[in-house]
């Protein structure tokens, strides 16, 4: 009877200890306050299943539609995330041009293959049109024309001069580079086509007078800068055809092509091709 007595008091006060405090000597309020302490199981009657059981009103719902869903009986649907704002076109081509590779040695390259080309147009041109370095001059060089079959010398000659004097100087600067290279490339297209045709046959030969090797180099660099664009080393790096020529390229250079053929039909005549062989 003394032992059991004994026990009573202890364990009622260990219980009414444990539901006052718990271990760190703070109130018991919730049983995750005592992690020993085994939680109840939920009754599945409790659980919110739909919008009402939630509380949710659709007229407090932002951004929520009124119309119909048509599923299960729902009388509005979810809001929904608004599209992006379309991006401007200086930040699309921030974009490209920050997604473009490397380009290494390639604008130094284009500025080497420019300012060797123009400066050799720019040479010849100052011949005719000054006389310096050894040249013709402008009387000289309308004598030559006209010697050379030109119907009207005065225009070959202004021609022949703007051509590659105006347009060297604008090819090593790269300044509107398309129509610079286009021109330069009708003008030595004619000065292959008038060697051509003073003698039958392919003339090719740099040690000739009528050779057209050197003639041929040129219109290729020529046509090499329309397809390939000045670089970034140039007056034109911010447009387009600077680093990323297309199909416009092309465009140039049908028009740089047939205005030398109808300048020569028109200028001078006959058919430079005729009796080329391959020797």
């Amino acid at each position: 009877m003394t032992d059991k007595s004994n026990d009573t008091p202890k364990a009622e006060g260990s219980a009414a200890a444990g539901q006052g405090a718990s271990a760190a000597g703070r109130p018991v309020t919730s049983p995750f306050d005592s992690p020993t302490t085994q939680m109840r199981k939920p009754d599945p009657k409790d659980i919110p299943r739909t919008d009402e059981d939630l509380g949710l009103d659709p007229d407090e719902v932002p951004g929520a539609s009124t119309a119909p869903t048509g599923r299960g009986g729902d009388d509005y649907g979810y809001a929904t995330i608004p599209p992006a704002s379309a991006a401007s076109a200086d930040t699309v081509r921030l974009q490209r041009r920050n997604r473009e590779a490397r380009r290494g040695t390639l604008d130094l390259g284009l500025f080497v293959l420019r300012l060797v080309v123009g400066y050799t147009f720019i040479y010849h041109g100052l011949q005719k049109l000054t006389g310096w370095f050894h040249g013709p001059g402008l009387d000289g060089t309308k004598t030559m024309m006209e010697s050379g079959g030109w119907d009207y010398p005065s225009l070959s000659t202004a021609l022949v001069i703007a051509g590659e004097l105006g347009g060297g100087i604008l090819l090593v600067i790269g300044l509107a580079t398309p129509l610079a290279a286009g021109a330069v490339l009708a003008t030595i297209l004619n000065a292959w086509m008038w060697k051509q045709g003073m003698v039958p046959g392919f003339q090719y030969n740099a040690g000739t007078p009528t050779g057209v090797e050197l003639d041929s180099i040129l219109a290729g660099a020529a046509l090499a800068i329309i397809l390939t664009g000045p670089g970034r080393w140039s007056f034109d790096r911010t447009r387009g055809w600077a680093t990323r020529p297309s199909y416009g390229s092309f465009g140039v250079v049908v028009l740089a092509i047939a205005a030398a053929v109808l300048t020569f039909w028109f200028l001078h005549g006959g058919n430079p091709l005729e009796g080329v062989g391959p020797f």
